[in-house]
């Protein structure tokens, strides 16, 4: 498929529910063609790209394990094949597990790991080598590092992680045109927040920031788009979109 030069193309991982699907929606609205890489639901990643074209943007979404290389370099090495390059890539994968540090599960410590940390890494890897001149790589963090709430060692440890690969190959990509950052959201209203979560819980962290509310999908999209645009000169921060929270 050919496209031209005005076109730009973006990845987004995870793109196809929560956080994901709303950056992958908003990237599609703002005229970008977007490939939406999926771990396992179908249905989901389907109904997305359905969305998207529905409104007259382009899409197509990807069956991917972000934390397997092969399947990352084929991810890439498709979307510069089919599409003629790569603009945008936005790694909004991850899992969360949640207990405290004395009773956590050690094996889904190496889930998160893995999906966390390797994950950004390996897309990161690819993005390093694929994306061009003019482009933006945004990983997705957490605003929850700063409050050191129990039960959440692990996962922030894993976006602390993240933080440090984005500033590192911010600096690594120097000269190419190239910015690289990671948002940091507070507490959004999604399937992943909200699971295992009481309704006192959900609201006390509503109220943890001055706006007092959680965070829509939306709100952390529209930082997105402009990181992903016109944003040429913030590069190589870890930028908070929580409300005020912190």
């Amino acid at each position: 498929m050919n496209t031209t030069k005005k076109e730009r193309i973006a990845i987004v991982t995870g793109g196809s529910r929560g956080i994901g699907r709303a950056i992958s929606e908003r990237l599609a609205s703002d005229g970008q063609t977007v490939v939406i890489a999926y771990a396992s639901n179908a249905v989901d990643a389907d109904k997305t790209v359905q969305s998207i074209v529905e409104k007259g943007g382009k899409a197509i979404a990807v069956k991917t394990d972000i934390s397997d290389e092969v399947a990352v370099s084929k991810l890439f090495d498709m979307t510069e094949k089919n599409f003629g390059g790569i603009d945008v890539v936005v790694n909004s994968a991850g899992i969360m597990g949640l207990n405290t540090i004395a009773n956590f599960d050690l094996n889904k410590l190496d889930q998160i790991i893995r999906t966390n940390i390797r994950g950004t890494f390996v897309v990161d890897q690819q993005a390093a080598r694929h994306v061009r001149s003019g482009g933006a790589i945004i990983n997705l963090s957490t605003s929850v590092k700063k409050l050191a709430l129990p039960t959440y060692a692990a996962y922030t440890a894993s976006k602390g992680a993240v933080d440090a690969i984005s500033l590192v190959l911010a600096k690594e990509l120097r000269g190419r045109d190239i910015t690289v950052n990671a948002v940091a959201p507070g507490p959004t209203a999604t399937e992943l927040f909200f699971e295992g979560k009481d309704a006192e819980t959900i609201d006390r962290m509503a109220k943890m920031n001055p706006i007092e509310r959680l965070g829509k999908p939306e709100d952390i999209a529209e930082v997105i788009s402009f990181l992903a645009g016109p944003a040429r000169w913030i590069n190589g921060q870890t930028i908070y979109v929580n409300g005020g929270m912190v």
